[in-house]
């Protein structure tokens, strides 16, 4: 067939692909995934665009780069999510997701447009539960051999009590820590739950539509990285007693290790435990690729399997000012340029085909990122969004009918580094002053909610008086503009001027794991000349041009 007539996305939150088995990955097992790749085309020059979670989203259900006008936020007015487009176009849309973040202030209007949706309550900050079941502790549910099957676990503020010396026990606890002692059996975790419902989804749904895409946003292996056994213990280093608190939030920092933040120990279990979370889901996965075959659905559907971005669990890079080449364990997502541990993601696509699936491999290296893939839904159905985008079809690359679709990609986080690659090199520009002038650029002023203890770090601040209403690219209608000037608060994902003039640059194809940055070499010219061109291919704001220095 030419096209394929249904879609199904399988968004896994999170997804390091340097870990994956058919990226070459031994260190923890995914037979599911490789299951799915050994019957798709695996994209091996895959990368991010906006980040973190919700830009992300914004770039693979918008289409459009949004972290050059603002760090975190809802489909605006002058946009729509392709699901919106889809409706019109009389395709059925379902949307089945545990994350949290499309059903909060800042991330909560993703959902509205699908057909249909279902919410999977529970992890990381649903606020669900506001206490722990009573009955959780006094009598917990054992494995066959006599051990909780629900491990004890540290929650979600221990790493910023330890290092902060506070006392008081509710610092930084999440809605998790309290939503898990409901947890019986290994199907009440929100990661196995959600893929069960897609997994019935296709089984009772589908046949009842003509044309359709299911759309599974799936948080794991988001932390917190906790599992029941027999998972839990899977990859431990040394039998972890049952009274020890397991550690299943890991903290966000640079230097954990080299710096004494967190001891060796602590380093592995909870790389090990990150391990865990991803081979439980990918367990689940299966669910899914078993309901394909069951429904015979792999000669009409498309699958797309994919990730916002990885997770560093300890990856050494160099990050500090020029001169300094020192490097240090990163973890979690700090404000530091996007690796290729985070940045290099996995993106595997099965396309209904006459191929010899399972028998050689099929890999596209042509340069891919996550707007592409928004691009990619839309040609799929035959439909054209109706704001302006970024992305490019990968339908070309998946028939044989085009060798590359785009020249460069961009990234990066709001008023942070602004990154871009032409597949092999790869140019992390830093401001060069004082990271400004910058502007935030939204009629949704808006953020994720915040932990207890930490309000004062991570709020947006208001709309003031200096705002002027202006124009994003291509549209008519009026945005509020919000100018930062020294001295101000600046959105939580700005990073100030502490990376003033922290360039990085590498040349992948030598120096895939990123040990030599070339900044100051003559090809950091040819790079600045790359990244001016892109900015002006997407019309960025002048705020970005000037506080990079490329104005």
């Amino acid at each position: 067939m030419d096209t394929p007539k249904n879609l199904v996305v399988v968004l896994l939150d999170s997804l390091n692909r340097h870990m994956l088995g058919t990226y070459g990955g031994t260190e923890f097992s995914t037979p599911n995934l490789d299951r799915f790749a050994a019957r798709s085309t695996r994209f091996t020059s895959h990368v991010t665009g906006s980040l973190p979670c919700m830009p992300a989203r914004h770039d693979i259900l918008v289409g459009s780069l949004d972290f050059l006008w603002k760090p975190w936020g809802s489909i605006e007015l002058w946009e729509e999510s392709i699901t919106a487009t889809l409706r019109r176009a009389d395709v059925t849309t379902m949307l089945v997701s545990d994350h949290p973040h499309l059903f909060e202030t800042g991330g909560e209007n993703y959902h509205t447009d699908f057909t249909g949706w279902e919410y999977l309550r529970g992890h990381e900050g649903d606020p669900w539960r506001t206490y722990a079941d009573p009955s959780a502790f006094g009598s917990p549910t054992l494995t066959p051999d006599g051990r909780p099957l629900i491990t004890n676990a540290a929650d979600g503020g221990w790493f910023l009590r330890d290092q902060l010396g506070i006392a008081d026990r509710s610092f930084g606890r999440r809605h998790y820590d309290d939503s898990r002692t409901w947890f019986r059996t290994e199907d009440d975790f929100p990661g196995p739950r959600t893929m069960a419902t897609a997994a019935a989804w296709l089984r009772h749904a589908s046949a009842a539509h003509d044309r359709w895409m299911l759309f599974v946003d799936e948080f794991d292996p988001h932390e917190p990285f906790d599992t029941p056994e027999p998972w839990a213990s899977m990859y431990d280093d040394h039998p972890i007693d049952p009274d020890e608190a397991r550690l299943v939030w890991p903290p966000y920092l640079v230097g954990g290790t080299s710096k004494g933040a967190i001891t060796d120990a602590q380093a592995r279990q909870i790389r090990n435990n990150y391990g865990a979370k991803m081979s439980m889901i990918d367990h689940h996965f299966g669910r899914i690729l078993d309901e394909l075959d069951a429904q015979d659905l792999w000669g009409t559907t498309a699958v797309i399997v994919c990730t916002d971005h990885g997770h560093y669990l300890g990856e050494q890079r160099s990050t500090g000012a020029p001169g300094d080449d020192a490097v240090a364990d990163i973890w979690g997502k700090p404000m530091v340029p996007q690796f290729e541990p985070l940045g290099h993601t996995p993106l595997m696509i099965h396309w209904p085909q006459d191929r010899d699936w399972g028998q050689t491999p099929i890999a596209i290296e042509a340069l891919t990122t996550n707007v592409d893939i928004n691009a990619t839904i839309a040609d799929v159905f035959g439909v054209s969004a109706t704001h302006r985008t970024h992305g490019r079809s990968l339908v070309p690359l998946l028939t044989g009918a085009a060798d590359s679709i785009r020249d460069w990609a961009i990234g990066g986080v709001y008023g942070n580094w602004v990154q871009v690659t032409d597949g092999r090199r790869k140019y992390a520009r830093a401001p060069v002053d004082d990271n400004f002038p910058l502007s935030m650029w939204s009629n949704r002023w808006s953020t994720m909610p915040v932990h207890k203890g930490l309000e004062d770090y991570m709020r947006f601040p208001n709309p003031d008086r200096r705002a002027t209403l202006d124009f994003m690219p291509g549209s008519d209608i009026p945005v509020i503009r919000q100018p930062f000037a020294p001295g101000d608060v600046l959105p939580f994902w700005a990073s100030g001027a502490r990376n003033v003039g922290r360039h990085h640059l590498y040349d992948l194809g030598v120096d895939p794991d990123e040990h030599e940055n070339r900044r100051g070499e003559p090809s950091e010219r040819e790079m600045i000349d790359l990244l001016r061109t892109a900015l002006a291919e997407v019309d960025a704001p002048s705020d970005q041009l000037v506080r990079l220095g490329l104005s």
